[in-house]
């Protein structure tokens, strides 16, 4: 219950904050004394979970299930006490003075019962230390193999699959080349790590060119003493008196005349490492240290100079394994089982851990058709078997090794279905909204969130699926069998309280959940406690999935906004909706309204810190109310819809909104100086101006967009805007200008003032010019490029020094585009040309420049996409 009590405390700490903001402080009737000092006694907590996080013991899992209850508690109390003042702003002082001592009473009682919890934890982990400390000589690491003797004992390991990646690390090994190298084998658990390495340490090869060979199993609690002292005459008790230094001593020397190869198998520290390598003598003999580990973090901190990654197993080769398991021979004796074998193999999901433990079951089964089947149709039947438990116990040590700050995230993946493609954004502002991260000084919990998903990546318990053009993770996913594991350690935990994300699908004509939008294992519940505006409903029955109410089951006592999306214009109608006070993460789909107005109830949401509108028509308009500017903690504004941005507030009540990042499909936005102040941490902005609009382009103050020096994307829907009412941040990394009617000579001039931009999209550009001529200026670091709908160009010239760096070129809706430069192909890092409904020449002359690339320079990186298709060169 550690992670329970973690999170819920790192979620409380961030109420505490938003609740002292100062944008907070001076409309609400708040003791800051009293909340800094409960914000004070949860931060030890943290702090001290952090530390001691791995002492997981049944009396500390109890304690920290009661720190986890009583900070869920805390985090309700702030709340209704929060909501009702907002909901009461004009009440008498009286009113006011009394809601704050009920508060403060609330507070107190909430930090005496944290203290307490405090003390009885701290008092169970000392007790603890000084048992430890009474048994630390007595700790004994993982057994360690003698010289030259393989790490597996009986049946040796089958190894299927891996011929290619033995003979690639062979030949790593044995390269001549005479310094010391290191060679990590990187992997998550049961991918087949040791018994890779194991073929590879027993290989005639290896016994033939190193003479010297040594394993060693490392485990999480090693003992360099140890380990030493059983490598040196199987430890025996001469050793035992010598120091550490003295053994050290006897394996450099034992070693400096050999050439040599040491395997550390399963190390998950650096600290293993640097504890052993001062006895590894560089000795210029070619010797070589090969590591298996599961953390690649942990490689790049070894110093070598490369790492090799294991991947998964194919189909076929999980299939040979499984026989040659299952039957202990090189094919499959019954026939009338292939078929359902192959199917048994396909579900381990290529996990090498899990095939030999299936076929471990299966070779001491019953070797009928009726029983094999049995197993193919109900493949859940094993993976609740104490085999599969196994499997998970074995993975569980990859999360066990978790910081704490980690282990929150990397459950939370359990949210997501089987075999999901998730967008990296979505899952870090996800991250962002339950409270899992933990504040780092200089950087935004954006970068946070980034940061823990590469250390989990590094870990091999999450995946990388897709990269964005600029590097960055687009999209990653998790393994079946960890994501079993997640949602295993999760109902231990259950660390999620109030719920603080919710997905509404606003037209549906169907019965939905109102908290994730789905329509499946609904039943109603009543809800106690609903807001609107400042009256209060006792009573509201809404639909509730199986899942939702799981995971929320104190759904019904939360307390609850109703908002209505009012109509402007035409035939009145509303879209109304309900959102729980505890919300941060809202999204909106399939909103049918034209023009409508937000309501001001959304200021009740006062951690609010995304929306996201998604609306049908498209360019729906959504005037947001004045209270907008009163949410500091807001961070997103996303949608296909369009936001109109309350007017600008007087000097006499200004606030910065630091937090907010994203505005996205802003409607007529206005530059001005004293917006702009508002929101100085902008990094993304998408804007959009009436096709029919008749007023000045200055009324804009577009030239002001220089102001937002933290801005990295932009993007401008815009018709009749000249260039120079535009002057773009010099951090702008990506940018999107669509109807702008820019003269194409122009856009150079954006290359030129723009030195960090990777991306631009240049879109529906009628400007009545029919040649690009790019002559002076160049786009540096410019990777992709985007050409679309522009239908007056016909011509476009340019040198390959104009786009030294360009990896991808889409040309799309160029319906009388007819030629291109031909020196394109000439872009050493250029490796896609994408055309999308285009036609004529100009389609020919980009086959001519793959053709010649491939042919004549034996350029085979070089594609072309036509449609979708991948344009075969023909043979010659």
């Amino acid at each position: 219950m550690v992670v329970a009590a973690y999170a819920t405390l790192r979620s409380l700490s961030h109420v505490l904050t938003n609740l002292q903001h100062p944008a907070r402080l001076h409309r609400l009737h708040v003791d800051t004394n009293r909340i800094q000092s409960l914000q004070e006694t949860v931060q030890f907590l943290l702090d001290f979970l952090d530390a001691h996080s791995q002492r997981i013991s049944e009396e500390i899992g109890v304690l920290g299930r009661q720190i986890a209850d009583a900070a869920a508690e805390a985090e309700e109390v702030v709340d209704r006490h929060v909501v009702d003042q907002l909901r009461f702003r004009s009440e008498e002082e009286s009113h006011c003075m009394a809601a704050l001592s009920s508060f403060s009473q609330d507070i107190d009682k909430l930090t005496g019962q944290l203290d307490s919890l405090t003390k009885e934890l701290t008092k169970v982990v000392k007790e603890e230390w000084a048992v430890d400390a009474q048994e630390e000589q007595c700790i004994v690491s993982v057994p360690v193999k003698s010289p030259e003797v393989l790490p597996s004992s009986g049946k040796k390991t089958i190894m299927v699959g891996f011929d290619e990646d033995l003979e690639q690390i062979l030949d790593k090994l044995t390269r001549d080349e005479p310094d010391l190298h290191i060679l990590p084998i990187v992997g998550m658990g049961g991918i087949g790590k040791t018994t890779l390495a194991q073929n590879i340490f027993d290989h005639p090869y290896t016994v033939h060119y190193f003479p010297k060979r040594i394993w060693l199993t490392i485990s999480q609690e090693c003992s360099v003493r140890e380990l030493l002292s059983s490598l040196l005459d199987n430890g025996k008790e001469q050793e035992s008196n010598q120091t550490l230094a003295e053994l050290g001593q006897r394996l450099y020397q034992s070693l400096f005349g050999e050439r040599y190869l040491i395997v550390m198998d399963d190390v998950w520290s650096v600290e293993a490492w640097n504890d052993l390598k001062l006895f590894f003598p560089n000795n210029s003999k070619g010797s070589r240290v090969m590591l298996t580990t599961r953390e690649s973090s942990l490689a790049k901190s070894l110093g070598s100079q490369e790492s090799y990654l294991l991947d998964f197993p194919n189909e076929e080769n999980s299939w040979n394994l499984f026989y040659q398991e299952t039957f202990a021979q090189k094919d499959c004796p019954y026939p009338e089982l292939e078929e359902i074998g192959k199917n048994i193999a396909k579900s381990c999901n290529g996990l090498p851990l899990t095939i030999v433990v299936l076929g471990g079951l299966l070779a001491n089964s019953n070797m009928t058709r009726e029983y094999w089947e049995s197993v193919a149709k109900d493949v859940s039947t094993f993976r609740t078997s104490k085999d599969y438990e196994g499997c998970l116990k074995i993975l569980s040590l990859s999360y066990n090794n978790l910081p704490v700050y980690l282990k929150p995230c990397f459950l939370y993946m359990s949210v997501f279905p089987e075999d999901s493609k998730i967008c990296v954004s979505r899952l870090t502002r996800l991250w962002i909204a339950e409270g899992f991260l933990k504040p780092i000084r200089g950087k935004s919990l954006e970068e946070v969130a980034e940061k823990y998903l590469r250390d989990l990546i590094d870990r091999n318990l999450i995946l990388s699926l897709e990269f964005k053009i600029d590097g960055k993770l687009k999209e990653c996913g998790i393994h079946d069998l960890l994501r079993d594991l997640c949602l295993t350690e999760y109902e231990k935990e259950h660390f999620i309280y109030a719920p603080k994300v919710q997905r509404v699908d606003a037209c549906s004509v169907k019965d939905m959940c109102f908290m994730c939008g789905l329509g499946t294992s609904l039943q109603r519940i009543d809800l106690n406690e609903v807001h609107d505006g400042s009256q209060l409903t006792s009573l509201a029955s809404v639909l509730v999935c199986n899942t939702c109410k799981n995971t929320y089951p104190s759904l019904n006592k939360a307390r609850v906004v109703r908002t209505r999306l009012v109509k402007i214009l035409g035939r009145p109608r509303e879209v109304e909706s309900l959102h729980p006070t505890s919300l941060r993460y809202l999204q909106m789909v399939d909103v049918t309204l034209y023009e409508f107005l937000y309501p001001s109830t959304i200021a009740l949401l006062w951690n609010q810190q995304t929306f996201e509108i998604f609306s049908f028509p498209p360019y729906s308009k959504i005037s947001l109310p004045y209270v907008m500017w009163d949410m500091p903690q807001l961070q997103h504004f996303i949608g296909s819809a369009h936001f109109i941005l309350p007017k600008e507030a007087t000097t006499q009540d200004f606030d910065i909104m630091k937090n907010l990042h994203t505005l996205f499909g802003m409607r007529n936005f206005r530059c001005t100086e004293e917006v702009l102040r508002r929101i100085p941490n902008l990094n993304k902005l998408g804007i959009y101006y009436d096709k029919e609009n008749e007023i000045e382009w200055t009324y804009y103050c577009l030239y002001n967009l220089v102001r937002l020096q933290k801005l990295e994307s932009l993007s401008i829907e815009a018709y009749n805007l000249r260039l120079e009412n535009l002057t773009f941040p010099t951090l702008l990394k990506e940018l999107c200008l669509k109807g702008c009617n820019i003269p194409w000579e122009k856009i150079m001039t954006v290359g030129s003032l723009l030195p960090n931009l990777g991306k631009l999209v240049v879109e529906s550009n009628y400007f009545e010019e029919h040649e690009w001529n790019q002559v002076e200026g160049d786009f540096p670091r410019l990777k992709f490029l985007k050409i679309s709908n522009s239908h007056h160009l016909t011509r476009w010239r340019a040198e390959n020094i104009h786009f030294p760096n360009l990896e991808i070129l889409f040309i799309e809706f160029m319906l009388n585009l007819e030629e291109i430069p031909a020196i394109i192909g000439d872009i050493i890092t250029l490796h896609s040309i994408y055309f999308k409904s285009c036609e004529g020449p100009v389609i020919d002359l980009a086959k001519q420049i793959v053709e010649e690339q491939q042919r004549t320079y034996g350029n085979e990186i070089l594609q072309l996409y036509i449609n979708g298709e991948r344009y075969q060169v023909g043979s010659y």
